[in-house]
């Protein structure tokens, strides 16, 4: 099923949230060439503003109030859990919680 008006509008809420968060900066962060994923850290702000607004994402999408095309279309999921996602499965595993950030994961890798 194609995404609606309804999920446009939700979708640039959720934009204008992603700005006032500063989400533009902390994607910088980590698309930066000296940003290393496999040593990236919670501590590091941006990736846990890029971790939250994903995580957010991904449990809009799996409750089926967001498009999931959509956000697809808008972001380079895959490209983005990449960068941080070894942040968030080193958290996972040091907090023994494997329901850390996993909406986000499930958005990022699902076909």
């Amino acid at each position: 099923m194609p995404a609606t008006y309804e999920d446009a509008q939700l979708m640039m809420q959720i934009v204008r949230w992603g700005t006032e968060m500063g989400l533009e900066d902390a994607m910088s962060v980590i698309w930066a060439e000296d940003f290393e994923p496999d040593s990236a850290e919670m501590s590091n702000p941006a990736v846990g503003k890029v971790l939250g607004y994903g995580e957010f994402l991904g449990t809009f999408v799996k409750q089926g109030i967001l498009d999931r095309g959509l956000v697809i279309d808008m972001w380079w999921v895959e490209g983005i859990w990449a960068r941080v996602g070894p942040a968030a499965l080193k958290l996972r595993a040091n907090a023994g919680e494997p329901r850390l950030y996993e909406n986000f994961e499930a958005l990022a890798t699902s076909a």
